[in-house]
């Protein structure tokens, strides 16, 4: 295993697998201008999403801090944020949380600049000097323990608890060998499971944290009427040959390895330190990854049974799977067949 990758430094001292200017709205009724504006530049990528307006005060504070970490991501060079003007996630607040984490970063306001057409004007004139900085950065040789992988599995079957998680879990021992960081968790997929993962804690503290969050994750929904159990294992899951949530956690928690975990992160936070960490989220593919990226990874390894497809904008999301056939089937989106 070699100890080194290119990486491209950052003065925060982070190293990124790649290189981009992300174009960040605070808001979804500031996509379109957002897209427009990174469809001019070959290294830009557009975080489009649907947040940012009519929330409650938790959930502001939530994408406020996902939006902070998207814009310190090591995979960024430099930040753009595109504002509406009137919304419930303030622009100044993203902008200055990103700053203060030593981001290159402008924003553009649509309103105050007199509509989409100047905004996106503005917006390209800030872009081009923020791009121009990005290129600027050059790829070095860096310590893998530079190395921030989420880890993901989706779409499930018999196949991934006794293949790809197992395997990504050997691999995330390796990378935390050296030094590097690992995030993990579905905490939908720890039902069953979770006093397994608590065992292994560094501290009584972290191990209640993670009983405490799937405790709180069941709660949620029982106030709603409802049974996580009822919504997984997916039709999926169970064609593929799972029979219960237990069986299906017990899969999913093989990805994190065998190493002691250091600690559990709300989501949208911020990873400040290596080892392996719990990130408190769902389990569906874009909100997880997004929190992955929030985090600090800067590369996510998906494990599929089934074959998903599901990529991300700032990171490099490699796939793989243990079902023979449906990598035969899927080659064109799985990377590595273990």
């Amino acid at each position: 295993m070699k100890d080194h990758f290119l990486g491209y430094p950052r003065r925060t001292g982070q190293v990124g697998t790649r290189n981009y200017l992300a174009v960040i709205p605070t808001v979804f009724c500031a996509n379109e201008v957002a897209g427009q504006i990174a469809r001019k530049f070959k290294n830009a990528r557009a975080l489009l999403h649907h947040q940012g307006c009519a929330q409650l005060k938790p959930d502001v504070d939530r994408v406020t801090q996902t939006l902070i970490g998207l814009g310190t991501n090591p995979n960024v060079g430099a930040v753009l944020l595109v504002g509406l003007g009137c919304e419930s996630v303030s622009l100044m607040e993203v902008y200055k949380g990103i700053r203060d984490r030593g981001q290159r970063v402008g924003k553009v306001n649509i309103q105050s600049a007199g509509g989409m057409k100047k905004a996106i004007q503005r917006g390209l004139a800030l872009g081009g000097k923020l791009h121009e900085q990005v290129g600027e950065t050059k790829r070095k040789l860096a310590p893998l323990s530079s190395l921030v992988m989420g880890i993901k599995c989706g779409s499930s079957d018999a196949y991934s608890g006794l293949t790809s998680n197992p395997a990504v879990g050997a691999a995330s021992d390796l990378l935390l060998e050296k030094g590097g960081t690992v995030l993990f968790g579905e905490t939908t997929e720890f039902l069953g499971a979770e006093h397994l993962l608590a065992r292994r804690a560094v501290s009584p503290e972290v191990g209640e944290k993670i009983i405490e969050i799937v405790l709180r994750m069941e709660e949620r929904i029982a106030a709603l009427g409802f049974d996580m159990r009822g919504g997984n294992p997916t039709p999926g899951n169970i064609r593929g040959g799972l029979t219960t949530i237990e069986e299906k956690s017990l899969g999913a928690i093989c990805k994190s390895g065998t190493r002691p975990i250091h600690g559990v992160l709300e989501y949208g936070q911020s990873v400040s330190r290596p080892g392996l960490f719990v990130l408190d989220s769902p389990g569906q593919e874009a909100v997880i990854m997004t929190g992955r990226a929030a985090g600090g990874a800067n590369v996510i390894v998906f494990c599929t049974g089934g074959g998903a497809p599901q990529g991300y904008p700032l990171v490099p999301v490699i796939k793989v799977a243990g079902n023979p056939q449906k990598c035969r089937d899927m080659k064109d989106h799985i990377d590595l067949d273990v």
